[in-house]
């Protein structure tokens, strides 16, 4: 059996992350739109701040061509009125000159005052079509400028993408010792190698729990074999929580019930990842659950009928939820993002019954990034240039 190395072995506790559904993902059933949840700013941020309120550690915020918001914008806008829960703002690699990007994203961390992680995208952008290892390698040169950006006195740097010459001091974000921290998500041989080499958190979306460990396993070895490095792990899932179990379950039943084959069909591939290899494994997954579309113990699939990326949801009481979590931290999964329909009061629900149960942290933190005292950058404490 292979070994697994993981960053963090000591943690006793996670980061809890909730998600922000600002590419139009809301409703109250999928399949039904109701204008009530559109992604605007207002029913966005509400989410964001109950979260903050109820001690999420984090909030994922996607990025997407979907009707919605555009991700670094609607973090500036949020940044100031959140008191402890850091920001985990998608980039989809190419999209921003990679300077620029490196300002931007120092920018807003000194807005959180160091809350800010990074969720690395190598999808295609928009409109546009390239093969897949030359998206990771065009990511690879992206956060290879940043880490220069972040860390160096000044930025050279000759890939296939990108030639630049230039002083960092502009870029400088409020984190130290590395800058904000890397997630990434994928699959396929190229992505995973990217991971291994430069990411902090490799995020998986739900599986069975063998298969979880197959992909930990191998991700690990690749990062400490090829490396010499290691990642922590994270968990990107929904989740259904309830007073009772049956309770729970209708609740599932629910959000389904105005579904029907075509438009599940119409949502999935709706996205500019619906043809990944990530996303295949989920339907793989959904063909091996039973007819109630449950693939283990309180792992339900059935939510991945109307959606092309994350596609189960931990269903049960708090007790089967909260020991669920348990398992995945047991394993070595130490960051968990997660959602529920609709999102403010799934949110609140978790928040309620299954939260104040957990020992939280900030990886931020715990990794030593976000420091004691208000660092010497131009935009805190440093000199002006």
């Amino acid at each position: 059996m292979t070994k697994m190395h993981i960053r963090s072995p000591h943690l006793d506790s996670a980061e809890v992350s909730w998600f922000a559904p600002i590419c139009d993902g809301d409703d109250r059933f999928l399949g039904r739109r109701d204008p009530f949840y559109r992604s605007s700013y207002r029913n966005a941020a509400q989410i964001a701040r109950t979260a903050d309120e109820l001690g999420f550690r984090n909030m994922l915020l996607p990025s997407s061509y979907q009707v919605g918001q555009d991700t670094l914008t609607f973090a500036a806008a949020l940044a100031p009125q959140l008191r402890q829960m850091n920001l985990l703002t998608a980039i989809r690699c190419g999209e921003v000159h990679p300077p620029m990007l490196a300002r931007a994203l120092a920018t807003l961390d000194h807005i959180l005052l160091g809350k800010l992680t990074v969720n690395i995208i190598s999808s295609n952008l928009p409109g546009t079509e390239m093969e897949s290892a030359a998206r990771y390698q065009r990511s690879r040169e992206v956060i290879e400028i940043l880490k220069q950006c972040w860390t160096q006195d000044h930025l050279k740097f000759r890939g296939e993408y990108y030639d630049l010459d230039l002083p960092t001091a502009p870029v400088k974000p409020y984190q130290q010792n590395g800058g904000p921290l890397l997630y990434f998500g994928g699959y396929s041989p190229p992505g995973v190698e990217l991971c291994a080499e430069h990411c902090d958190v490799y995020l998986m979306w739900p599986e069975t729990e063998a298969r979880l460990r197959e992909l930990m396993e191998n991700m690990s070895d690749q990062a400490d074999r090829r490396f010499q490095r290691t990642v922590d792990f994270g968990l990107r899932v929904h989740v259904i929580v309830r007073e009772t179990e049956d309770e729970a379950r209708q609740a599932a039943r629910n959000l389904m019930s105005h579904l029907d084959a075509e438009q599940g069909e119409e949502i999935r591939n709706r996205a500019l990842d619906a043809q990944s290899y990530g996303v295949s494994r989920q339907a793989e997954m959904r063909n091996q659950s039973d007819l109630e579309g449950f693939v283990e113990d309180h792992l339900w699939t059935g939510i991945g009928r109307a959606r092309s990326g994350c596609g189960a949801a931990i269903v049960g009481d708090p007790d089967q939820v909260y020991e669920k979590l348990m398992r995945y931290h047991a394993m070595g999964i130490r960051s968990f993002i997660l959602s529920g329909y609709p999102h403010l009061e799934e949110c609140d629900l978790f928040g309620r019954y299954v939260l104040p149960r957990l020992k939280t942290c900030s990886l931020p933190e715990e990794m030593g990034r976000r420091p004691a005292e208000v660092p010497q950058t131009p935009l805190a404490a440093g000199p002006r240039f």
